[in-house]
């Protein structure tokens, strides 16, 4: 059975964005320490933001945001698409029911390429799944800077079940 795209694009209800993001933004606590903030909630794309603080300089000399920040926004970044889509799958069951459902979600492998230094004041992430599995989904995530310049490019594998 061939399945073809909805003639309006899927739209999150309210109860299930607020709680996707007070799950993301708070209950992750390490989301909140680097500062990540959800911009876009869309069951085909996410994105996100980092403003740029003290406390993420990697490189003193030239205040750098630390490799490991942005290694760790691509990798959360890539489990919210992830989040995303699986919310998106079971839009059946209610927002409360589909939140419950992340609790088993966790990082197999993920890859970053540098391109180029983290200097700015805010730093804009992006996700997208490429597939979503009955186990497994995979998915490909941007990090960019202020001036929209590719700074890193992230690929990731999560379990899902």
């Amino acid at each position: 059975m061939t399945r073809h795209p909805p003639d309006r694009p899927l739209e999150f209800e309210e109860e299930f964005v607020t709680g996707l993001k007070h799950i993301f933004e708070e209950k992750i606590v390490f989301n909140s320490v680097i500062g990540l903030k959800i911009q876009v909630l869309r069951p085909e794309r996410v994105a996100g933001s980092i403003a740029m603080k003290h406390e993420l300089i990697g490189h003193y000399a030239f205040s750098r945001l630390h490799g490991g920040v942005i290694s760790a926004g691509l990798d959360a970044m890539g489990g919210l698409a992830v989040m995303a889509a699986i919310g998106a799958r079971h839009m059946d069951e209610a927002p409360a029911q589909r939140l419950e459902r992340f609790g088993k979600l966790g990082t197999i492998d993920l890859r970053v390429d540098y391109l180029r230094p983290g200097v700015g004041d805010r730093f804009e992430l992006e996700a997208e799944v490429l597939r979503l599995g009955s186990r497994v989904a995979s998915t490909r995530m941007e990090f960019r800077g202020p001036n929209g310049k590719l700074l890193a490019t992230g690929a990731g594998a999560y379990i899902i079940s």
